[in-house]
């Protein structure tokens, strides 16, 4: 009994330094990859200066190159007939066609030396590029690792009698994080951060619009960064709605649903949706409605994205011990049989379904649209 004690406790000690050591890893990885984004921005802004400095010395050079050409023929005219020009002007045309010709040189090998170093950024933001992708997925790696090695899995383990699908099943969760993570960082990069960043450089600009274009320009100036910080706004309250929509909990899964609807059908001006709803108004269990959201959500957001549907319709029926749904769009469709891999947005509908005993189905072929049709049992 005193060894099993004394194991546990030095398979826990283990267990910590190991997680630590991961951890640090883990933050390093970051650093590497958060210096590699600073040197990537700082060199795409070189890189557009360079490209400027190009086109600049091109045309110089172009300029320069006619120039020294007449000095040339002018210098040929003076020393073919020599005898006719006075000392001052034979001096003045050849003085003019070296300096003309230094010019053109300096400007070539200007132009030389910008091309290169052009070419060796790209060069060097393609090798940057790579080292942040890598880094993005040894961090996500890495946290999958660090969740499980101190993750609790013993509930898991009662249900779980396989401790191969005890493995399976914990890391398929956590890999579901760290994906939904690494999904909601980049919509916050891409999104609000590059908005409010974007806003930031142009307020900048104001002041200088109004000192050199008058008031009306800058005010124009305000207007356009007023409808800037109004886009901001939208994708912060739209991803805070995916995350958990907060009249869910308040109004119940059928006035979300038709608020949610009618906001991305505002938000797509090309697309119509159409939603209906059948049945009883009671409102049923939490996880029910927030597992029924997110499956007419990601469809949706499929139809939209991946269908590039023109019309959706939404249908749910909620009957005393049964949910029904249906997803109709026109889109494009997909073969099912030729797609040996499902998208993880699919995948993650299966699971939630599977989770509710419920059964999913999705009718498609390429060019007839899709129609994803969900049951599920409601137990008291």
């Amino acid at each position: 009994m005193v060894i099993r004690k004394f194991e546990t406790k030095t398979l826990d000690l283990i267990l910590e330094q190991m997680v630590e050591t991961v951890g640090f890893s883990k933050d390093e990885i970051f650093r590497i990859g958060e210096q590699c984004r600073q040197d990537y921005e700082q060199l795409t802004t070189e890189l557009k200066e360079i490209k400027t400095l190009v086109l600049q010395a091109i045309e110089e050079g172009d300029k320069l190159e006619i120039q020294a050409r007449f000095a040339r023929r002018r210098l040929s005219e003076v020393s073919k007939h020599f005898n006719e020009y006075t000392e001052i002007e034979v001096r003045e045309a050849y003085e003019k066609a070296h300096s003309l010709q230094m010019e053109l040189s300096i400007n070539r090998s200007l132009e030389k030396q910008y091309r290169e170093r052009r070419d060796d950024i790209e060069r060097r933001l393609i090798g940057l590029d790579e080292t942040i992708e890598r880094a993005e997925h040894l961090v996500t790696q890495i946290s999958v690792v660090m969740n499980y090695l101190i993750s609790d899995l013993k509930q898991v383990g009662e249900v779980l009698e396989n401790a191969k699908q005890k493995q399976d099943f914990g890391l398929k969760i956590i890999g579901a994080q760290e994906e939904e993570k690494k999904r909601l960082s980049r919509e916050i990069h891409d999104g609000p951060a590059q908005m409010m960043a974007n806003v930031m450089m142009r307020s900048d600009l104001v002041e200088r619009i109004y000192r050199e274009k008058g008031a009306e320009e800058a005010i124009l100036e305000i207007r356009s960064l007023k409808m800037m910080v109004r886009s901001a706004l939208y994708e912060v309250r739209r991803i805070i709605y995916d995350l958990r929509p907060m009249a869910l909990d308040d109004l119940g899964l059928v006035p979300t649903l038709k608020k949610y609807l009618q906001t991305t059908e505002e938000y797509h001006e090309k697309t119509r949706i159409v939603f209906s709803s059948l049945g009883n108004d009671t409102r049923l269990p939490s996880k029910y409605e927030v597992a029924l959201f997110r499956l007419i959500q990601e469809s949706v957001q499929n139809a939209l994205k991946h269908a590039e549907a023109k019309v959706i319709t939404v249908r749910i029926e909620i009957r005393r011990d049964q949910v029904i749904v249906m997803i109709k769009d026109d889109g494009k469709g997909f073969n099912k049989e030729q797609k040996k891999e499902e998208s993880f947005g699919i995948i993650g509908m299966r699971e939630r379904v599977e989770l509710l005993n419920g059964e999913l189905t999705i009718d498609t072929k390429i060019g007839t649209g899709t129609v994803v049709m969900v049951s599920v049992p409601i137990n008291d």
